[in-house]
C-alpha cells in the first residue's frame, strides 16, 4: 500500500475522526488518501495553517485523543507554529505533519539556504516546542515514527509531536505487514498508594487545607474522581482559570486565584495551613513573582506528571509527587482511605464562605454582568472556547458552568485561538452546540475559519465582545504609560470592520446586544442548530478587575481595598 494511505490507516485505527489542514504541493499524496477514506475519516480544509492547528487542539481537548493538523513544507510548516506552541504549553497531545520537498531535491549537507522549492528544515524550528520531531525518510520506518509519535503525545504530560514526510517518502509503495513497532518506556511514577497515604496524613493534621486544581485533572479525563473526593473530604477548592469548570454547582468551589483571580480565593489560599496541588503548573500569574508572599503559612503538596515542573520550586519546603492523576484519583476515592470523625472543616468553610460574600462581584462591571447572563442560557453541555485578553478573563471570572467545558489558551495565550478551537471541539466532541467567545482584536486574527463554520454549517455561536480596542493592553497603557493609548484606540491607530457586514458575507445569520436589557432577545440564536455571529457592544473604556499591580502580593489586588475591611478579613 502507499505510505500516505497507511498514515491514513493508522489515525483510522486510532479513532480519530476527524483532521484539519490546508492544500500543499508537498502534502498532495496526504490530502488524497484522506480523501480515498474519507468515509473513515473526515479532513477539514482550513483557509489558514494557524487555524487547522488550533482547531487540532481544540479536537484534542474535547476528544482525549491526538489532534491532527497537516502542512506543507515552508510557510505552510511555519504557520503552524503558533498552534503547535500553543499544543506544548497548554497539555494538547497532537500530532503535526509537515510535508517536506523530495529527498533528491533537498539540500542535504550543502552549505545552501535552499535547494528546493519552499524547502525549510522544519524540525530545529519545532525542537523547543514539541516533545519529538522527526523527519521520516526511510518508508519502512513509519510504523515505528507513528506508533512512537502517538505514544509520546498521549503519555506523561501530553503534548505535540511533528512528523515531517518527504513527498517521495509518502508516494512509496510499502509492505504493511513487514513493519517493525515500537516499544514504550517504563514510566518512574510513584505508586498511588503511597502518594495517598501522604495527603490523607496531611490533611489529618491540617485545620485550613485548601485544595488548588489545575487543568492536568481535565487533561487526564478524571473530573468525575475529583468531584466525588471533594464530596467526601469537604475541603474548599480553588482552581487555575483553565480549571473554573472543573466543579460545578459545587460548594467547595471558591474560584480561581492569581492576578486576574477571585479576591477570596487569593486570600483562602494566603489563609491555608495546607496546600495540596493537583495537575497545576503554580505559574507566576498565580503565585506572584516574589514566591516568598504565596501560601507563606501553608505546607505544599505539589502532585504533577511533569517532573519538570519541580524545578521551579513555589516554596522551599514543598513536596513534589510524581505521578499520573489517571492513577492517583480512583484510588484517593478508595473506601480504604478515609479521614477519621475528628476532621472537621466546618469552622474553615465558614470562613471561606465569609470571605465570598464579603469580596465576591464586588469588582464587576457591565462586560461581567452580560457575560454571567449569557451563560445562564446557553445548554449544560456545551463547549465553550475563548480568546487571548478581556474577553478570555471576563469569561474566567463570570461565567457560571453548569456542566460546559471552558477550554483557554492559558499558558502560551494566542490570540486567535477561539474560533478555529471551536470548529476543531465541535468535531471532537461529537457535534456538541460551542459558543466561542471572542474580542475584536482576537477574531480578526482568524477570521477566515468563518469560511469553515458557514461552509459546514457547524452550529457555531461566535459571541464577539467588541470595546473597539485592545482593552488589555489599553488598561495596561493607562496605569505604567500615562494613557498613551498607542495603536489600541481609534484615535491613535487601532480600528475594527463592520462586524455585521462581515457576517452577512459568510452568510452566518447575525444579531447585535448593547447592554444587559438586550440579552434575552440573543437566546433564539443560541437555541438553534445553525451557526451564529451575536456582537456585544461596550464603550472602549473597559477594564478587568481585580488585577494584580507590578510588586504586590497575590492577594491584595487593585483596586485596593478598604484596609479596615482588608485588615478585618486576613484575620478571620
Amino acid at each position: 500500500m502507499k505510505l500516505s494511505d497507511y498514515i491514513v490507516s493508522f489515525f483510522v485505527e486510532k479513532g480519530i475522526t476527524d483532521v484539519f489542514g490546508y492544500p500543499g504541493g508537498m502534502v498532495t499524496h496526504l490530502m488524497d488518501s484522506f480523501h480515498i477514506q474519507r468515509e473513515r475519516i473526515n479532513a477539514h480544509l482550513c483557509y489558514h495553517e494557524q487555524g487547522a492547528a488550533f482547531a487540532a487542539c481544540g479536537y484534542a481537548q474535547t476528544r482525549m485523543l491526538p489532534g491532527v493538523a497537516y502542512a506543507t513544507s515552508g510557510p505552510g510548516a511555519t504557520n503552524l507554529v503558533t498552534g503547535i506552541a500553543h499544543a506544548y504549553f497548554d497539555s494538547c497531545p497532537c500530532i503535526f505533519i509537515t510535508g517536506q520537498v523530495n529527498t533528491y531535491e533537498g539540500k542535504g549537507d550543502l552549505p545552501l539556504r535552499q535547494r528546493g522549492f519552499q524547502e525549510m528544515e522544519v524540525l530545529s524550528l519545532v525542537s523547543d516546542i514539541t516533545k519529538y520531531c522527526v523527519q521520516v525518510t526511510d518508508a519502512t520506518a513509519i510504523r515505528y515514527e507513528l506508533e512512537k509519535a502517538y505514544a509520546i503525545a498521549m503519555e506523561g504530560r501530553k503534548g505535540p509531536v511533528l512528523l515531517d514526510i518527504p513527498m517521495d517518502v509518502q508516494r512509496t509503495n510499502i509492505d504493511a505487514s513487514s513493519l517493525c513497532s515500537y516499544e514504550g518506556n517504563a514510566s518512574s511514577q510513584m505508586e498511588a498508594d503511597e502518594v495517598t497515604r501522604k495527603i490523607y496524613k496531611a490533611l489529618s493534621k491540617a485545620e485550613r487545607p485548601c485544595i488548588l486544581v489545575g487543568a492536568g485533572v481535565s487533561a487526564s479525563g478524571v473530573g468525575s474522581h475529583f468531584r466525588q473526593w471533594v464530596n467526601e473530604i469537604k475541603v474548599p477548592v480553588i482552581s487555575s482559570m483553565p480549571a473554573v469548570d472543573i466543579l460545578p454547582n459545587s460548594p467547595y468551589y471558591y474560584g480561581f486565584i492569581g492576578a486576574y483571580g477571585a479576591r477570596h480565593a487569593n486570600m483562602i489560599i494566603a489563609k491555608s495551613d495546607l496546600i495540596i496541588s493537583l495537575g497545576s503548573r503554580l505559574d507566576l500569574r498565580q503565585t506572584g513573582v516574589d514566591t516568598t508572599h504565596f501560601a507563606v503559612n501553608a505546607q505544599l503538596l505539589r502532585i504533577d506528571i511533569d517532573e519538570h515542573e519541580f524545578s521551579k520550586k513555589v516554596k522551599p519546603d514543598e513536596e513534589d509527587l510524581l505521578i499520573d492523576l489517571q492513577n492517583l484519583m480512583p484510588t484517593l476515592t478508595k473506601v480504604k482511605y478515609r479521614l477519621d470523625d475528628s476532621f472537621d472543616t466546618s469552622r474553615w468553610i465558614n470562613i471561606c464562605n465569609e470571605l465570598k460574600v464579603a469580596l465576591h462581584h464586588m469588582d464587576d462591571k457591565l462586560p461581567n454582568t452580560i457575560v454571567n447572563c449569557v451563560s445562564k442560557l446557553i445548554d449544560s453541555d456545551a463547549i465553550v472556547t475563548t480568546d487571548v485578553g478581556q474577553n478570555q478573563v471576563w469569561v474566567a471570572q463570570s461565567f457560571v458552568p453548569n456542566g460546559q467545558r471552558i477550554l483557554f489558551s492559558s499558558s502560551f495565550g494566542a490570540m486567535g485561538y477561539s474560533l478555529p478551537a471551536a470548529i476543531g471541539a465541535y468535531y471532537g466532541s461529537g457535534g456538541k452546540k460551542i459558543i466561542a467567545f471572542c474580542g475584536d482584536g482576537g477574531l480578526q486574527m482568524n477570521i477566515q475559519e468563518l469560511q469553515v463554520i458557514a461552509r459546514e454549517r457547524i452550529p457555531v455561536k461566535i459571541i464577539l465582545l467588541n470595546n473597539s480596542s485592545l482593552g488589555m493592553i489599553r488598561h495596561f497603557q493607562e496605569m505604567y504609560f500615562k494613557c498613551a493609548f498607542v495603536q489600541t484606540k481609534k484615535e491613535l491607530g487601532y480600528t475594527v470592520p463592520n462586524f455585521g457586514a462581515i457576517s452577512q458575507a459568510y452568510e452566518i445569520p447575525y444579531a447585535r446586544c448593547t447592554g444587559i436589557d438586550d440579552v434575552n432577545d440573543i437566546k433564539p440564536f443560541l437555541d438553534d442548530n445553525e451557526p451564529a455571529f451575536i456582537e456585544i457592544f461596550f464603550e472602549s473604556d473597559t477594564y478587568v478587575f481585580p488585577k494584580l499591580a507590578m510588586n504586590k502580593v497575590p492577594y491584595d489586588q487593585e483596586p485596593e481595598l478598604e484596609r479596615k475591611l482588608f485588615d478585618y478579613l486576613m484575620n478571620l
